[in-house]
């Protein structure tokens, strides 16, 4: 059985040595050169800046760059604070910090709206697109049991395949709380009435699915969720090592809730494709037009992100490995960075 992959889930693999392979100290040259500009042409000099960001290690990527950026202005950035996302949305909305660069939307549509929606937010553009979401088996089990639908789950027999802990239901490899995902995938179990053959196993995300992939190695079935960019399935390869479930309708929480999850191609993976979006202090911006049009025009392809996580799971996580990214990002693409830098000094300008 082959499964056809609408093109949001497929992982794409980019020429990753234009930038990957920049050194440091290359790096370090070209930031200094970057958008060089006059004392008069910093419109954020002086101006403290605290951005934040989830545990996930891997979002540290697309924070950094932003900071970087926001330097370029002229802001005196301070090194992220590390809050999960409910948390982080409070606190750009009340002004204790300034950005977040990761909000999923609609993943994260209740922290927004009860946080204060438009009114305490400024979220424009989109900083990155096709987020994907959903539920994962490996495809051996798969093709044995002819199973495609999470909804196959509720009986008990498909369910004991992916018993991890012998209580005879199916163990599935979670969300962290406070992701937004869990309270989904919470919602979709009493949805989908799989609360008696399916577990929910939460904790640490990054723990977790490394035990699930030693399973998988070992050549036992393998039932988890998971979300792109991220390097899970850089290991895990959707239509080679494992295939996407698809759910039996649309059914999501709270703002969510009239979303439907079916794709054009008629697939329903039980998520939307999420956009990422960077979203900060309202007021903040609303003083600051250059900031507001920096966050506004910012993009990153997915398939970049998903490049620089795939390195962090293969060793290059420390902070200078990270560090080392962002400014190979930069300089392979410096006429992008320099035209943002660009017209952010040109709208405080006009202010």
């Amino acid at each position: 059985m082959t499964q056809t992959l609408n093109p949001h889930f497929q992982q794409r693999q980019p020429a990753l040595a234009r930038w990957l392979r920049t050194t440091a100290a290359t790096a370090a040259m070209a930031l200094a050169g970057a958008s060089a500009m006059a004392a008069d042409q910093l419109p954020g000099k002086g101006v403290k800046v605290l951005p934040l960001k989830s545990s996930i290690a891997e979002e540290t990527f697309q924070t950094l760059l932003v900071m970087k950026a926001l330097e370029q202005l002229g802001y005196d950035v301070q090194p992220f604070k590390e809050v999960e996302y409910p948390t982080a949305h409070t606190a750009v909305a009340n002004g204790d910090a300034t950005f977040l660069a990761t909000h999923w939307n609609p993943l994260h549509a209740d922290y927004y709206k009860n946080s204060g929606g438009d009114a305490k937010f400024y979220r424009k553009g989109v900083y990155s697109d096709n987020a994907a979401q959903g539920y994962l088996i490996d495809k051996k089990t798969a093709e044995a049991y002819k199973i495609t639908n999470i909804e196959q789950f509720k009986d008990p027999k498909i369910a004991k395949l992916f018993d991890t802990d012998g209580d005879g239901k199916a163990d599935l490899t979670g969300c962290n709380p406070g992701w937004g995902c869990e309270s989904v995938i919470e919602h979709q179990l009493t949805a989908y009435k799989l609360r008696d053959t399916v577990t929910h196993k939460q904790g640490t995300y990054s723990a977790l699915i490394a035990d699930t992939i030693t399973r998988y190695k070992s050549g036992k079935p393998i039932f988890y969720y998971t979300w792109t960019p991220y390097w899970v399935s850089n290991v895990l390869k959707p239509g080679k090592d494992v295939v996407w479930l698809e759910v039996p309708f649309s059914s999501l929480p709270g703002e969510q809730s009239k979303l439907d999850t079916k794709l054009p191609n008629g697939k329903n993976y039980g998520f939307v494709v999420n956009k990422q979006h960077i979203v900060a202090n309202k007021a903040f911006t609303d003083k600051h037009p250059d900031a507001a049009k920096l966050f506004e025009l910012m993009h990153l392809p997915v398939a970049d992100i998903n490049a620089q996580n795939s390195l962090m799971n293969q060793g290059q996580n420390k902070s200078s490995d990270i560090e080392r990214h962002v400014n190979g990002w930069i300089k392979a693409h410096q006429q992008t960075f320099d035209s943002w830098i660009d017209q952010a000094r040109a709208a405080a300008a006009k202010s």
